[in-house]
């Protein structure tokens, strides 16, 4: 299991585009895919969940990978939340 905290920096958190994308995303990976906010836990592969979570601007959250790839999937993830989300997808 490897895990990283980020800051949400979008003005608006993560509404559905960019939930919709951190999903996408996601999918590609094998591994459980989770974020923490708080004492909530959230599936990054769900947007339904992620949208539940209600995470906005200057929310920090702790990204949770576990499964063969997980390295992988957290840089990906990692990289995301760094670099903004695209509005073309991720």
């Amino acid at each position: 299991m490897v895990t990283q905290k980020v800051v949400v920096t979008d003005a608006f958190g993560l509404h559905l585009r960019p939930s919709s994308s951190l999903c996408e995303l996601c999918l590609k990976y094998q591994s459980k895919i989770q974020f923490k906010k708080e004492s909530s836990i959230a599936n990054a592969k769900s947007v339904l969940s992620v949208l539940a979570a209600r995470v906005k601007q200057g929310d920090e959250i702790e990204i949770i990978c576990e499964g063969e790839d997980e390295e992988e999937a957290l840089r990906a993830i990692v990289d995301v939340f760094q670099n903004g989300f695209q509005e073309n997808g991720v």
